[in-house]
Order: structure tokens, then sequence, then C-alpha cells
């Protein structure tokens, strides 16, 4: 390390005293008001932390910041401890001595007070801006520092007309819903579901509504101002405060800094607005965080509605649309779990009629069936295959094709039913016409965005300046030299941006790791493929005949886990590597970020989850050859076989462990422990007993409560494990008809977990607007085209259903099933094994074995072209390619019909927007004929004030006089009389 100058350190040394002095001034003028440890017997309010220390201004929003401590406040007995403090002291006794020890101390310092002066500008800004700040130090939180912010009515409606924020006016208008017909079905529904509404007042149906416009100061005659300090609501004022925190910045700096990279600096260390209040204890105020844990984020309300929008009037609007959405698909799951189970009880019930299966059952047929693996695996008889093939056709069955289209134009129904649903409440929100709010109020730039555009700024000034040195060098003409300087600074001053060849770097480094980590994931499908294969070799050579007679069981159930544990793992993963190749893009604004996010984590994770799915669906069984000529995945080791009941049922037992593995596991588990898990860390890391640290928390103010919850990450997460199994419900419900009755009781118990979480577990989310749920849309309707595709491949190709129609209609002599799997299956001569590969123990089934059978279309080994594939292998490819084409547009003309039978808009909706027009157009007519009549009485007034004025004149002299006057005169009579009115 260079040793530092004397000079430098001196001169850092007068900065930093000039900054201290800057901050007592600061302080002492009355800009801050510096909190002491707040007595029993002040403002109750005010001791919760919600208010000023005057106990009148609100909170608005909280800033933290780290605060050294001082020496004397370290009061540590243990024993552990011992050798940090000779540590301690043997560092600052070498720092006297060493000078590079003491200019790190000094750096320290000097980091510590530029910070301090950073916040310094950046809360002086903050005030020049309306706003009013209380510090805070003196906590019971050591290290830490609260800066709490109020905005007061002026800085409300100066900034809620910036952000046009519509607000209720006094004028209210009834709603109609229709005929006299609709209305009486409406009401009869209400007072049904009666006992599923939560008792919450902003879930109570009404038949007015106020008339919004955008809030504006010269028009505050509109609005109900009779009590202020409630016009604005805590989620519209934290928000608003949240909007001047990003547009403030920092410009003593050699670049601008905001509230952003402020955070990401370390300058402070979170900023959140508070909640309302407490959730349980003795004593406590009614609040709206209360409400919603009791009628919301309790489980003993499962079977009830959510109270959607007493969840947007405390969380948003972005946070209330993704509860709505929630809502309306666990709603629309009941009817898909109905069917569904109806679906499987045919299946169950139809089991026993079923003729292939009881063929296979049968013993008397006597089909010895080739070896499943080399050397090995021996012969084995058709009629162990029965339970396999008894328990597909559960899901292999007539009954799944129509499932499979119900499921494809539910659907559709879904997504129209949320648009609808949408929407209702965008007008009942106030959310039409968004799209113009959304262009005035631009997002701000990210914090890494400014950084890079900083950093290629500084590049640009130094590349100018050595070009301009190189300039000044050379004997040119001095007029064209100042010119080109002149130049050069304007485009230096010119607003810098990040263009593509900018970002080509990270484009191309992107692809290539997205590329990467795909096909990481196709290789651990691989290793498990080669893991099933060696498995199963190993078990058939078991001397267990309990082992040997359960192989098939326990290797797709094992690897099915092996699978989910993977997919587990690699999903937090790829979710962090997600994160990193966005940040590596260094998108422009929170919007652009979210939604790069949101488009990687979904390919990573949607390929992650699905790959085995696609693999045991549409390859395995695909790529074996036949006897004699079989294809090796590694050495001796053959390409899996499918069970002679088809790969469905082996498709059926992996959908079903990963989707429920999943469910329970990740999305359920892992809510639950991790926030148990950190506080279990906390505790243990404060060495309190628990009564302590009980009454220690109960002694802390609402804003120090606060910090310590866990900060809000976003939605993406939510969302994403819906999307994810939106895809199990949709895409592979041909193979597992009971995925949307598991997706409805998995969803039941995730609404009341994340009410809990959002409640009592995060920090309160400052509320954003918006009128749709966004990409997530685009991503289910494309889930839903792709679903109709999946599920035509899955009954073509995966199970028997297009076999069977074709024997059924072309090849059975009596137009039965009888003699199907005979059909089906195929004769080797074993003498044509290649060398090796025969079995190791030809006689095991007790006699010898001289043709065996093996499941496909090929000739004999007796006929002219022995092991062909026949006629009937190209009528059923024939067959399944035509039932693919014909099935996906059928469905598809279904689903784009529905589409469009069932408007996006409900017509009562559209009257009521449209009236809302109409009623403001009036309102304004009326406000202009007012102010016309009031200037028309004025101007009259003033006439008639004038003719008394000419009466009252008493002789001609007079009259003269004051026509002689200067115009001018008359003129400022009229202007004074203009004033005075």
């Amino acid at each position: 390390m260079a040793a530092v100058a004397p000079e430098s350190i001196g001169i850092s040394l007068q900065n930093a005293g000039r900054r201290k002095d800057y901050l007592r001034d600061v302080i002492f003028h009355g800009k801050f008001e510096i909190l002491n440890s707040l007595v029993p017997e002040e403002n109750t309010r005010c001791r919760q932390g919600l208010y000023f220390q005057d106990g009148k201004r609100k909170v608005d929003y909280v800033l933290t910041y780290h605060v050294k401590k001082p020496s004397g406040s370290r009061k540590r007995s243990s024993r552990g401890n011992a050798l940090t403090r000779t540590l301690r002291r043997s560092h600052r006794a070498a720092s006297k001595n060493d000078p590079e020890i003491a200019a790190q101390d000094l750096s320290v310092d000097y980091h510590e007070d530029d910070k301090r002066f950073r916040r310094e500008e950046f809360e002086g800004i903050l005030m020049e801006m309306g706003l009013e700040l209380e510090m805070d130090e003196n906590t019971k939180t050591p290290g830490v520092g609260f800066v709490k912010i109020h905005a007061p009515w002026n800085v409300l409606c100066r900034e809620a007309e910036f952000m046009k924020i519509k607000m209720p006016t006094k004028k209210v208008y009834e709603i109609k819903q229709g005929s006299n017909f609709v209305e009486k079905i409406n009401s009869f529904i209400t007072k049904v579901t009666e006992p599923l509404h939560p008792n919450v007042e902003e879930n109570r149906i009404t038949n007015v509504k106020h008339l919004s416009y955008p809030f504006s100061r010269e028009k505050q005659h509109l609005f109900d101002l009779s009590d202020r300090d409630s016009f604005f609501d805590s989620k519209t004022r934290s928000s608003i405060v949240f909007e001047i925190l990003k547009r403030t910045k920092c410009t003593k700096a050699k670049y601008s800094m905001g509230i952003t990279s402020l955070l990401a600096n370390g300058i402070y260390t979170a900023a959140y607005p508070l909640h309302d209040g407490d959730i349980d204890g003795e004593n406590i105020d009614p609040n709206d965080r209360k409400l919603l844990y009791e009628e919301w984020a309790s489980y003993s309300v499962f079977y009830k509605y959510q109270p959607i929008s007493l969840i947007r009037k405390y969380f948003g609007e972005k946070i209330g649309l993704y509860f709505a959405w929630l809502g309306v698909y666990t709603q629309m799951l009941i009817p898909a779990s109905i069917v569904g189970i109806i679906v499987f009880l045919y299946g169950c019930a139809t089991v026993d009629d079923d003729i292939p299966s009881m063929e296979m059952c049968d013993r008397r047929n006597n089909i010895t069936m080739c070896p499943l693996c080399d050397r090995a695996c021996s012969y084995w008889k058709l009629s162990i295959g029965c339970a396999t093939a008894r328990a597909s056709h559960l899901f292999d069955n007539p009954a799944t094709v129509f499932f499979s289209i119900f499921m494809a134009l539910w659907a559709t129904m879904f997504l129209e039913h949320w648009k609808r649903r949408q929407m209702r409440l965008n007008y009942k929100w106030d959310l039409t016409g968004f799209e113009e709010e959304e262009e005035a109020v631009k997002d701000h730039p990210r914090a890494e965005y400014e950084f890079k555009v900083m950093q290629k700024s500084l590049k640009k000034e130094k590349q100018h300046k050595k070009k301009h040195l190189d300039v000044v060098e050379e004997p040119t003409n001095k007029w064209k030299q100042t010119v080109q300087t002149a130049m050069a600074g304007v485009k230096l001053t010119e607003k810098e941006k990040l263009t593509c060849k900018d970002r080509m770097p990270a484009y191309i480094s992107i692809l290539v790791l997205m590329l990467l980590m795909i096909s990481v994931t196709f290789a651990i499908v691989f290793g498990v493929i080669l893991y099933r294969v060696s498995t199963n070799a190993a078990l058939v050579m078991s001397s267990n005949p309990i082992t040997r007679s359960n192989v098939r069981l326990t290797v797709k159930a094992t690897a099915a886990i092996i699978n989910l544990v993977v997919i587990l793992i690699l999903d937090e993963v790829y979710g962090v590597i997600a994160r990193r190749l966005t940040m590596l893009e260094v998108p422009k604004t929170d919007k652009s970020f979210e939604e790069r996010l949101i488009f990687k984590t979904f390919i990573l994770k949607f390929v992650n989850a699905f790959t085995p799915i696609i693999y045991i669906a549409f390859f395995r069984g695909r790529l074996v050859g036949r006897p004699g000529n079989y294809v090796y995945a590694y050495k001796s080791y053959r390409m899996e076989e499918c069970a002679h009941g088809g790969c469905l049922m082996e498709l059926c037992i992996q959908l079903s462990i990963i989707m429920l593995g999943k469910q329970l596991i990740q999305n359920n588990l892992f809510e639950i422990g991790i926030p148990k898990l950190k506080k279990l860390i906390r505790y243990i890391k404060s060495k309190r007993p628990s009564f302590q640290e009980e009454e220690r928390e109960k002694k802390l103010q609402r804003y120090e409560t606060d910090y310590f919850l866990e900060p809000f990450a976003g939605l993406s997460p939510e969302y994403m494990e819906m999307i994810i199994q939106f895809g199990f419900v949709t895409l592979f419900v041909a193979s597992f008809p009971l995925a949307p009755l598991f997706a409805l009781l998995n969803n039941i118990i995730e609404i009341r977990l994340d009410a809990k979480k959002f409640v009592a577990e995060l920090r309160r989310p400052v509320a954003a607007r918006a009128k749709d749920i966004g990409i997530w849309y685009n991503l289910l309707r494309g889930i839903g085209k792709i679903a109709v595709i999946v599920n035509a491949f899955v009954i073509s190709f995966t199970s028997d259903f297009i076999p069977r129609l074709v024997y059924q209609y072309m090849y059975s002599p009596d137009g039965t099933m009888h003699g199907f799997v005979n059909h089906t299956l195929s004769y080797f001569n074993v003498s044509h094994f290649q060398e090796g590969t025969d079995p190791h123990d030809p006689m095991y089934l007790g006699y010898k074995v001289e043709v065996c059978r093996y499941k496909d279309y090929r000739e004999p080994p007796w006929s002219p072209n022995p092991y062909d594939v026949t006629k009937e292998f190209w009528a059923v490819l024939a067959a399944r390619l035509a039932f693919v084409i014909v099935f996906q547009n059928v469905v598809m003309i279904m689903s784009d019909f529905v589409d469009w039978l069932i408007p996006d808009i409900p017509k009562d909706i559209s009257q009521q927007i449209q009236k809302e027009k109409i009623l403001m157009v009036e309102l304004f007519l009326k406000e202009e004929q007012g102010k016309l009549q009031m200037l028309e009485t004025l101007v009259a007034r003033g006439k008639e004030a004038k003719s008394t004025e000419n009466c009252n004149t008493h002789s001609p002299i007079s009259r003269s006089r004051n026509h002689k006057g200067s115009s001018g005169s008359l003129h400022s009579q009229h202007l004074d009389c203009e004033g005075g009115v």
C-alpha cells in the first residue's frame, strides 16, 4: 500500500472538520430534531413511532443509516471477546508506530464523513422541497440511525397534482347493474354468498360511487377536504414521498446520486414506509393491518373471499391485482378439479372392462417377452405387467381426450374471465386512462445505470482531454482549434445513455450463459437416465426376489425424487444467475429490469421443471431400437424402454412427484420455514432470554420494529410459482387429470401463506399503480397455446389412444379390442441376438425359449424382409399425425371462438365508464356556467354603478368638466372598480 502524504491527510482532516461543523450547524439551527429516549408520559401515538415527537405530524417514510458505535457503549462481558479486545489494543498501539495502519484508519473515518456529508446534502434538498425531517439516533437498535419523513399538506397537494393521482370528488352518482332481471340475480347471489364475504367495510357492495378526477390545486373545491388528515391515506402519502425521493439528486459529487444510488453505496441502509400498527397485543388501536391479519391472513377464513379492496387500499394496486388474479385462478380451478375427478373416477369404473389390460392379465395367453437388458435380464411373462396396464387405464382412456379439450377451453375461459375481472377492478379503483398518467410520470433511472453512464462520461472526458492536448501540441490554426474544442465540449455536455453497442458484450455473454445453463439441465437429465439404466440392471441381478419383482417401481420413484431435488436446487441457482445476467445487461428503469429478469427466470425455470417430463413423454422408448440391434446410451447400457402399458403411467408418476414436491417443499415449507429460521438466528445472535427479547420488542418504536422485518423483494417469485403451476395444470393434463385438484388445494394454503407474509413478516411495500399484471398475462397466454399442441402430442404419441382406434376400425376382425395386445407385439428369433447380449440364464422360465415378443410394428423373422417396419406402423403414424393436426386446429378454433364470444369489457362497466365521462363534462360545464353567470353579474353591477354615478351629476358644467377629463382617468376609474370587485 502506498504511503499517504501528510498534506493529503491534513486536507482530509480539514474537510472532515468542515463537514462536522456543517452538521453541528444543521442540528442547532433546527433543520433536524434529535430525539432523546421517550418517556412513558409522552403521547401514545408518538411512543408507537407512527408520529413525530409532537404527536401530530405523521411519519410517512423512514430512511435508516449506519451509526458508528462509540467506544463507551460497547458493554460485553463474555470471555470470547477478550481476544477481540486484545487485538484492538494491539491494533491501536501499532497504528501509532505504523503510518500505513494510521492511513487505513483515516481512510475509514474519511469514508464515514463522506457518507455523512452526502446524507446532509440529500436531506437538505428534501427539506428545500418541503418535506419535514426528524432524526433519531438514540434508539434501542444500536448502530442504526433513523430519519423520519413527513409530507405536509402543501407538498402532498403539489405532488398529487404532478403524479395525476385520481381522488374522489364530492359528486356522487348511482351505479346501475343493468336490467331488473340482472339486478335480481345479483342480489340473490349476494345473499347466498354473504357468509363467504369478509367482514370488511371496503368489500360492502354499494350502489353509489364518487366521481374521481386527477387532483388539482386549482380545483380543490371539487374535493371533500373537510378532513385533510385522512384525505390522502397512508398508502398515497408514502408513494408521494417515495416519488420525491426518486427525483431528488445529490449534485455536489462528481455525478448525481438519487436514493437508489445512495442505497446501493451504503449511504442509507434501508428506505421503507411504516405499517399502520401492530397486529396483536393488548390495547391496540383498530387499524387496517390488524383487520387484514384477522380477515385475510388467518387460516380460519380460508373459505372466504379475499378483501381485495382493503388489500389495494393498504398495499396499492399492483399487489391488489396479484391477489385478485390469484383468487380468480383459484376459483377457476374448482370446475377443472371437479371434471378431473370425474375423469379419474371414470377410469376407475371402467378398468375391469378394458379388454387390452384383461388380455395382459390373462395368464392363459402365455406370451414370452424379450429381455429388458443385456445378459443380466432374462425372458419374462407379459402377465407381470398386469398391474401397470390396469393403472395406466386410469389415465389413458377415452375420457382423457375430452378432458384435454376441456382444459384447453378452460385456459381460454380463465384468461377471458380475468380480463373482465381486471376491467371491473380498473373501473372500481379509478385506473381507467392510466396509460396517460404512466406516460406522464416516467420511471427514474436505476443506480447501476447511472453508474455505468457516469463511467462512460468519464471515459469520454478523458479521451477528450487527451485529444485536446494532442491538438494543442500540433501547430494548427488557432481559430480552427478553438472551434473544435468548443464543439467537443458541447458533445460532452450532452445527456449520455447506454446504446446497443455498449451492451453488445453483455448480450453475447447472456446468450452464451443461458445456453450453457440449458445445457446443464439437459446433462442432468441424461445423468438421471444413466442412473435409471444402471440401477435397473443392478437390481435385476439381486438375489432377493422381492427386489427383483419391484425393480420398475423402485427405479421410477427414486429417479423422480432425484429429479425433484435437482429441480429445487437448480431453481434457486437459476434465480440468482438470472438476476446477475440482468444486472450485467444494465436496464435503465426498474420496469425494464423487472421484465427482463422475469423473461430470463421463466426460460431457465421452465426448462428446468419440464425437461424431465418432456423426455419421458416424447423421447423415452422412441430411440430404443429392437432386439439384436439395440441403441446404447453408454457402453453396455441400453436406452430405456417403456412398460408394456405405455409411458403414460411413468409420465404421471414423474409429473405428480415433481408438481406435489415443488408445491409442498418450495412453495409452502420454504415460505414457512425460512422466516422462522431467520427469526431463530436473530434470537441466537441476541443471546438474551426469551422474556427479555419479548419485552425489548414491546418497547421498540414502530419504525424500529419494521426495520427488523424482511425487505419486500417484489412479486416476481410469487407470480413465478403460479405460472409454473399453471404449466403443470395445462401442459400435460392428459396424463394427470388430478393436477387441477392438487393445484387448488395448494392455492387455498398459498393465499393465506402469502397474506401472512405480506402483513406480518415483510416491510410494507411502496404502493405502486398498475392496471394489469403486465408480462405475466402474455406468458399465461403463451402457455395456454402451447398446452394445446403438447396435449395433442401426448394423446397421439404417448398414449395408446390412436393405436387402439386404428386397430378397432381397420384391423379388428369383429370391430372390438380383442387381439389388440397380440397385434402390437412383434416376433424375434433369439438366435439373432448379438454376441454377448443374450440372457445369462436362458432357462429362467423353466423351458427353452426360441422366439420372444417385443412391442413394435415389425416383420417377423420368417418374412422376406425380417424386422422391417410393417404397413401397420405407417398407418398408425399417419393417424397420429392427422389427429395432432385435427385436434390442434379444432381446439384453437374453439378457443378463438370463446375469446371472440366473451367481450373483454363487461357491458355494464363500459356504460358506467361512458357515464363517468359525461358526468365529468357536465360538472365542468356547470362550473364554467357558474363562472360566466358570476362574471355577468359583476359586469351588470359595474354598469349599474356607472349609470347611477352619471345620474348624480347636478349641472352641465360638471358634466362638461367630466367630459373634458382625460380618457386615462376614466380608464383608471374603471380599473379601480374592477379591482374593488
